[in-house]
Order: C-alpha cells, then structure tokens, then sequence
C-alpha cells in the first residue's frame, strides 16, 4: 500500500510539472490543433470532388473525405505530440532536468513510464479538442463512441512517444533529432491508411501498400477509425500493443543498464 501510494505521489507530480509546462506553451497547443485543422479543412475541400471513399469498414454507407481523414488526423496529432515530447528529453538531458528526475530514490523505469503517460494524457485531451472542432464542422460521432474510443487514443499516445523515446536514447543535440524525426514522421504519415485507403495505394504500388499494412501509424489510425464508429479492430489494438511494449521495454532496459543521462 504505501508503494502504491508513494507511486502515486511521484506520478502526480510528473503529470502536473508536465501539465503545467504544457499550459505555459500557447504556440504548442495552437500549432497542434492548426496542423490537422488545415489538412481538414483546405487538404479535404479539395480532394472531396477527386477522392471518393467505398463502402469499407466501418462505413456502412459512402462518406465525404474530410469525415474519412479525421481518424488520421486524430494519429497525426498524437504522433506529433509524441515525436516532440521526445524532442524535449533531449533538451532535458541537455539542460540537466531530465537529469535531476532520474536521480529520484525511485525505479528509473517507472518514471520514464510515468512521464509517458502523463505525456500521452496531454496528446490524448489535444486530439478530444480536435475532434469537438471537427464536430463543429458537420463531422458527427455519437457520444458513446467518443468515450469508447479514449483507451485506443492513449495507448497510441504511449506508442508513439515510446518510438520517440527509442530514438532519442542515441541522440545528444536536438539539431539531429529534429533531422530524424522528419525521416520518420512523414514517411509514417503518407505510407498509412490516414489520408486514402490502403487498397488504392495498392492499385499503384503494391509495394508501398505491403509497407503501409505494417506500418504502426496505419494500425492506430485504422484502430481509432473503427472505435469512432463503435467498432473494435482487433488486430490493430494488438498491434500497437506489442510495438508499445517492445519499444518501452528497449527503453527501460537502456536508462536502467547504461548511463543514458551522461552528457556527450
């Protein structure tokens, strides 16, 4: 019990300190709902006319493309969130807070853990504000689905900033991180289902379909897709769970064996 409540203690003080960072950050949080709101709003109108979606699931009958690209876009916001989370363990361990926390009388994996989610909590209430502006636009879910679909959001939240944490472990300047994170973010994005279906990638290139189907990024799009319309992807839920749990425990087995903290 008093583990449990000592545990409790420190990951309430990681989610505030990261809550409270967060809060002091306006330009984040505009440029967060301002990057899938173009996609949507620009990117959709004019593909609307071009793109025409079939009857897949979980559609049960033809939809618009902007109501097709909003499950996307929800993945967009988490991924980038997650990648800059990642970015910002850098500039900790530059700065030496990320330093200061792992010298904490407490488990070096629990805390990574416990910031991890704290993290992944913030991406998840970004991508809810997204989808109440979506809904705002004529994009309509029915309430239960929205809570049906919040436990898929964070465990795609954790995924992501796992991969990010995996690849921060090697990088000691946030130059070279900002590099990778471009070689990855974007190549995830296009080669998934979030901006058009897997089987007309397929119709041009069988190949860069066959990538896209194991493609983490088109599992929690194809995973969150499905829960908004009441729907449960197994496969993909399983998916993501064995790639977030593979990434977090390189992660912990890292920061728990090798001295990750040392500045270069």
């Amino acid at each position: 019990m008093n583990n449990l409540r000592r545990s409790a203690i420190v990951f309430k003080a990681i989610s505030k300190r990261e809550l409270l960072k967060f809060s002091q950050q306006h330009a984040r949080l505009l440029s967060a709902l301002v990057r899938p709101l173009v996609w949507l709003v620009i990117f959709a109108a004019g593909f609307r006319s071009i793109l025409g979606v079939s009857i897949v699931p979980p559609y049960q009958t033809y939809i618009t493309y902007d109501e097709y690209v909003v499950p996307g876009l929800c993945a967009m916001v988490l991924m980038f969130f997650g990648m800059q989370t990642s970015l910002s363990m850098v500039y900790d361990r530059e700065m030496g807070t990320m330093r200061l926390l792992m010298t904490a009388p407490f488990p070096r994996p629990v805390l990574l853990l416990f910031r991890l989610v704290s993290t992944g909590l913030i991406g998840v209430l970004q991508v809810y504000a997204f989808l109440g502006i979506a809904m705002l636009m004529g994009i309509e879910f029915e309430l239960i689905n929205l809570l049906f679909v919040a436990p898929t959001l964070l465990l795609s939240a954790l995924m992501f900033g796992a991969l990010g944490f995996l690849m921060s472990l090697g990088i000691r300047q946030m130059e070279n991180f900002a590099g990778v994170m471009n070689f990855v973010i974007f190549p995830c994005f296009f080669m998934s289902s979030a901006l058009y279906p897997l089987w007309r990638i397929r119709e041009s290139s069988p190949l860069l379909a066959d990538i896209g189907a194991w493609n983490p990024f088109t599992h929690a799009v194809e995973a969150i897709r499905h829960q908004l319309y009441g729907q449960f992807q197994t496969f993909s839920v399983i998916y993501l769970l064995v790639v977030t749990v593979l990434c977090l425990a390189a992660v912990m087995f890292a920061y728990e064996k090798h001295d990750i903290m040392k500045a270069s």
